[in-house]
């Protein structure tokens, strides 16, 4: 957690050191506390607090006595005042949300990906359903701060560009932060999908301290988000948690990369709903089909492994054990605390996979004598890539700025 300065110039920056301090603080937090935990004067604090509250920013939510002496009025977030969207782009399908400020949800949409999802067409889409969700709510759009995207990777975060999914055709070199701008004029943040499922869970996954964690994203492809001591690791050019290349153990489908032995091939919707058209589980074309039609084959695949279909178990529980392998690597070379998943995909295979992957990493994980590692589904649901995008958002309005520490002479 940053600290503030009693500089009088530092006003902007000490504003949002409360405002991080009071986001952090799940179940709020007094003028006292604030003071002590940001290291600014009860008077700056008082200060900054009416400042907030006449804005609407926060409120006085309650008050609580914990023994002798003057009973603490506690602070929090208030919800109804600004909003931030967000948006997850899936081969398969488009999320959007609306978050309040406390991280609330207040409305969502879902749009299926065309069959050519050309780039030009994907923006104006994305546009009108933006559009279409803040009337929808009945929210003026004043009250908006931004548009935070979680798209599927690599990207060129400084530029806003999305450079070559290889699960979007067409999408060599996309503008997408600018482009998104002149549809709808408001600002424009870009991220990685896993990076952005991480941003979520890490603010509004229910943990009070989730300390350092691996998200395991799946979808239409594989990723991995990462946080370790409360803070989001990007890598240097924003692109980290490139996990789908990791050994799966064994050969396996052809990967684009060249190499048989890719987890995220081995594991990916569209191989193993063609290991079930082969084993005569589905009539699908899973080489020409497009990636929503994948989506309701695994699905039913998952449906079949469920109700103990033997092929279909098997299917299942060979990719749940070549993805434990790659999560069991992660978890040994970071130290991890919990592993968490999530994605659209992941809640048809999430017991196969928890219940292989639990045992086995009690055994093989190096420092299980120490600590073990705690493995869970996201409670954020499919909607988890969008909150994290509008998560970007709410990060860049309520968290401080180093750069404010620096004094112009």
């Amino acid at each position: 957690m940053r600290r503030g300065s009693n500089l009088g110039q530092l006003g902007g920056f000490n504003q949002a050191v409360i405002l991080d301090s009071i986001r952090r603080a799940a179940d709020g937090v007094s003028r006292t506390e604030l003071a002590q935990s940001t290291g600014l004067t009860t008077q700056t604090v008082s200060n900054i607090a009416r400042r907030l509250l006449d804005q609407r920013l926060i409120r006085e939510d309650r008050t609580t006595s914990s023994g002798p002496g003057k009973p603490r009025i506690v602070l929090e977030l208030e919800g109804g005042t600004l909003y931030a969207a967000g948006i997850h782009i899936d081969p398969a399908v488009i999320t959007f949300v609306l978050l309040d400020l406390r991280g609330t949800v207040v409305a969502r949409a879902r749009r299926n990906m065309p069959a050519s999802p050309a780039p030009n067409k994907i923006v104006r889409l994305m546009a009108r359903a933006i559009d279409k969700m803040i009337a929808d709510a009945g929210i003026a759009r004043s009250k908006l701060l931004g548009i935070g995207i979680a798209s599927p990777g690599p990207i060129d975060e400084e530029h806003g560009i999305v450079v070559g999914p290889p699960l979007l055709q067409g999408w060599t070199t996309v503008p997408l932060r600018s482009a998104l701008y002149e549809a709808t004029h408001l600002p424009i943040l870009l991220n990685k999908d896993s990076t952005a499922a991480a941003v979520a869970e890490l603010w509004f996954g229910g943990s009070r301290d989730p300390g350092s964690f691996a998200f395991i994203y799946l979808g239409t492809g594989i990723g991995a988000g990462l946080v370790l001591d409360n803070a989001v690791v990007q890598g240097s050019h924003n692109n980290l948690g490139e996990i789908g290349h990791l050994c799966s153990g064994e050969d396996g489908p052809l990967c684009d990369c060249g190499r048989a032995d890719c987890v995220g091939a081995a594991t990916s919707p569209r191989y193993l709903v063609g290991q079930a058209v082969d084993a005569g589980l589905i009539d699908a074309r899973p080489e020409t089909a497009h990636p929503r039609e994948i989506n309701v084959a695994y699905r039913k695949l998952c449906k079949l492994a469920d109700a103990d279909d033997p092929h279909a178990r098997r299917i299942v529980d060979d990719a749940a054990r070549k993805l434990g392998r790659a999560v069991e690597d992660i978890a040994n070379m970071l130290d991890l605390d919990k592993v968490i998943f999530g994605g659209p995909m992941w809640s048809p295979i999430a017991d196969h996979v928890l219940r292989r992957l639990g045992p086995v990493l009690k055994r093989r994980f190096v420092a299980t004598a120490i600590h073990e590692v705690e493995l869970s589904g996201s409670r954020l649901g499919d909607n988890v890539g969008a909150i994290g995008a509008a998560s970007l958002v709410l990060d860049h309005k309520l968290s401080p700025d180093p750069a404010g520490l620096i004094l112009n002479s």
